[in-house]
């Protein structure tokens, strides 16, 4: 069976749910494959900063989301060897932005994922597909994908939004992300008669691990924890959770120790932090004819900034932009949105990179000279301007018209 669609994208993710929705916005119908059998929620929820808020509200769903969830504007840092603890603002140095619903929250992943399903027409995604092998028929302008199943899928348009091992990203030529050297833990606790937490992100820094929680309503916190520490967890909830109580976060005061504990563990996950080398974003073969990546299959970066699902809405965004004032050339326009996004994803991830090491407190000789950098510098004087720096505006969509 052969079918042809106008745009295909892989991956029913933040980036290719966005994609699909800024797409149908200029007036490019598309499907969306997915290789599972549902929506994923790995991760259980995600921090969002006021770049992420502006792409939403772009693709029309930022007010179904911030109705339902509250901004925090400040966090607390505690250094659990000194004891010290400093103040973090997420306003950074510019005050009069005037975006009070732009400002962060956190989300659960579940919910968003089925807010951006939602305003998808029916049957627009098709999960439980694998995609066995991409061909170009460049005389034809036209990408063919063959299933699994046997079937062929002929298009114009194909993004790969397939995460950090994209098999698009992999066809086009990017080299495979590599290891950051930490891994990290994410889960979401419940306190179904209320945890009596103020709405503050708090974080607490050891020698080998970089501990924080926040709270998302009145019953759920959202945690997690990065670490140097270079043993290999199980894949098992339980074994996790025990790791996390008995070691990584042994040093934490009591309240986030309970947090651990009031921990879901159908919600619990554990991966190494795998990012793309910015030069590979830069110079690398991100995009061939009709084809190109966005999100995590495009620029995977290390979670220190907050910036790896607000990036990919950002590129679902520009990626439509470019390709409605492309003016049917396909190509030029992913010329134009690599070109438009490039810049500024490797800038992230080397800031996200260089932010997670410093607060980590780096490695190898320097190790206390990093750390008095941190505790004295990083988050007084250079935090709130990489607050600054993410919070940017990927602009609005044009108005709807057929473009391809």
């Amino acid at each position: 069976m052969e079918e042809v669609h106008e745009a295909v994208i892989v991956g029913a993710g933040i980036a290719g749910l966005a994609t699909a929705i800024a797409l149908k916005k200029v007036g490019i119908q598309s499907i969306v494959l997915e290789k599972s059998h549902q929506l994923r929620a790995t991760g259980a929820a995600i921090t969002l900063a006021p770049n992420a808020w502006r792409a939403l509200d772009a693709l029309g769903v930022a007010t179904k989301l911030t109705s339902i969830y509250r901004t925090f504007e400040r966090g607390y840092v505690t250094n659990l060897i000194t004891g010290a603890t400093q103040e973090q603002s997420f306003k950074g140095t510019n005050t009069d932005s005037g975006d009070e619903d732009m400002g962060v929250r956190s989300v659960h992943r579940k919910v968003l994922l089925e807010t951006l399903a939602n305003e998808l027409p029916p049957n627009t995604i098709k999960f439980s597909i694998k995609i066995t092998s991409i061909k170009s028929q460049e005389e034809e302008d036209v990408t063919v994908l063959q299933l699994e199943d046997g079937s062929v899928i002929r298009t114009k348009v194909l993004i790969g939004c397939d995460g950090v091992h994209s098999v698009v990203a992999q066809w086009l030529g990017l080299t495979t992300p590599v290891d950051s050297g930490r891994s990290a833990v994410r889960g979401l606790s419940v306190f179904p008669a209320g945890h009596g937490l103020k709405h503050q992100l708090h974080q607490f820094v050891g020698n080998d691990a970089r501990c924080a929680f926040v709270a998302m309503n009145e019953t759920d916190v959202f945690w997690g924890i990065t670490t140097t520490d270079g043993r290999m967890m199980s894949r098992e909830p339980e074994l996790i959770k025990k790791e996390v109580t008995e070691h990584l976060a042994k040093d934490c005061p009591a309240e986030y120790l309970n947090v651990i504990q009031r921990a879901e563990l159908s919600t619990i996950t554990w991966a190494p932090l795998m990012y793309r080398v910015p030069w590979d974003v830069l110079f690398g073969k991100t995009h061939r004819g009709g084809v190109t990546v966005a999100g995590d299959a495009f620029h995977p970066m290390t979670p220190d900034l907050g910036q790896g699902g607000c990036t990919a809405l950002e590129d679902a965004v520009v990626l439509a932009r470019c390709l409605a004032n492309s003016r049917g050339n396909v190509s030029s326009g992913m010329e134009m949105y690599v070109k438009e996004r490039r810049w500024r994803v490797a800038g992230i991830i080397t800031g996200a990179f260089l932010s997670g090491w410093v607060q980590q407190g780096g490695t190898g000789w320097r190790w206390w000279l990093v750390k008095l950098f941190r505790d004295h510098l990083f988050y007084r004087f250079v935090f709130p301007r990489i607050v600054n720096a993410v919070s940017y505006d990927c602009g609005v969509l044009p108005e709807k018209e057929k473009t391809l």
